[in-house]
């Protein structure tokens, strides 16, 4: 059941990238540490997350940072993969908030370097960063959001499954 369930769940995320959203409140850092933490073969929790990034972007349009934020989010799945057998609200917050951060310092490498926004000097990716900020208040207000969703109601509806489970093997 959950070779089904846990692929849907990233999949139905990556839909979520096609509705109207605030700019970077998506679910891009969630699927990335869900497919790590919860997909037992680690080819499939790479190719899974990235395959559903990869078919919502080939409907919102490739960019010139594709290779930085597809880096980002395979370096996002080895950080879930941490995760294994250790989710719980404090690790998932830590990961969140870490795989936000890592996130934001190699997307916004990537528009630096590859754009001709700034200048290839100090002074150009202060700059870079600085007009970056109030992007990663909504990467980490979506990540937390969608990581909340994903990682709590995948727990919820484990919890119910084996309490159904449970309730049937009880002798009456």
């Amino acid at each position: 059941m959950n070779k089904l369930i846990i692929p849907l769940i990233i999949l139905m995320a990556a839909i979520t990238r096609l509705i109207p959203h605030p700019p970077n409140f998506t679910p891009i850092i969630a699927m990335g540490l869900f497919g790590g933490a919860y997909i037992q073969n680690r080819s499939l929790a790479v190719i899974i997350p990235i395959g559903a990034m990869f078919l919502s972007d080939l409907i919102l349009g490739l960019h010139g940072t594709v290779y930085w934020v597809y880096g980002s989010l395979l370096l996002v799945v080895l950080l879930g993969m941490l995760l294994v057998n250790k989710v719980n609200i404090k690790n998932c917050i830590l990961c969140v908030l870490s795989s936000a951060f890592l996130f934001f310092a190699i997307t916004n490498f990537g528009v630096w370097i590859t754009s001709g926004y700034y200048p290839k000097n100090i002074n150009g990716i202060i700059t870079c960063y600085t007009l970056a900020l109030p992007f990663f208040g909504n990467t980490l207000a979506g990540s937390l959001f969608y990581s909340a969703i994903m990682f709590g109601g995948y727990e919820l509806v484990r919890w119910k499954l084996f309490e159904s489970a449970s309730e049937s093997n009880r002798i009456s």
